[in-house]
């Protein structure tokens, strides 16, 4: 007898609410059976669905991933031409103001940060977790008048510096003064495009 194949309408819908549960609780404790308690499933059913819990943890960074990509692109499909630092200013507005968006944004940090050991998540899985915004910044940049290679390394900059302005803000919770941070990244982002564009 052959195996039932996952429905994706369900399996879409389980996916969500295993964002939600590992955005509120952790990647570091996630385990199936725990997780599948939670969400009112059999852990049998989310090994139907996703396969083992590293799998089903890829799927899911995957997943809290597009989420974010779709926010992005709600807001280019209003303002197509929108420059990279304002890009980053609303990004750290959406982020900052909603602790739901902060939690899905910490997920993938999490998933870079902690062992390999712990969550079962590849190295491929993990580097995704940096590469796949640093990719997109790359090419904003190089859309908003930076050389190939200018754009290239100012990726790694900006990444970077997001990622410690998160990290600092999930500690902390000190928006005024890391507002204040963001927007003085963004001014000398912004200084660095019209010099770019002046040559």
């Amino acid at each position: 007898r052959m195996a039932r194949p996952p429905d994706p309408a369900r399996r879409l819908e389980l996916l969500d609410q295993v964002v939600g549960y590992l955005a509120e609780n952790g990647l570091a404790q996630a385990t199936l059976r725990p997780m599948a308690a939670a969400l009112g499933v059999s852990s049998n059913s989310l090994i139907h669905h996703f396969g083992p819990k590293e799998e089903l943890l890829a799927a899911a960074l995957d997943r809290a991933t597009d989420l974010q990509k779709q926010v992005l692109a709600r807001w280019l499909q209003r303002t197509p031409h929108m420059p990279q630092a304002d890009q980053l200013r609303r990004w750290w507005k959406w982020l900052a103001t909603e602790p739901a968006n902060l939690a899905l944004v910490r997920l993938g940090l999490e998933a870079a940060a902690v062992a390999p050991a712990i969550t079962g998540l590849t190295g491929e899985v993990r580097a995704d977790q940096i590469g796949v915004w640093r990719a997109s910044l790359e090419a904003g940049l190089t859309r908003d008048g930076l050389s190939p290679a200018e754009a290239h390394l100012e990726a790694s900059i900006v990444k970077a510096t997001f990622t410690g302005l998160v990290m600092d803000l999930i500690a902390t919770g000190d928006r005024k003064r890391l507002n204040a941070a963001v927007e003085q990244a963004m001014q000398r982002l912004d200084r660095l495009v019209a010099t770019a564009r002046m040559r």
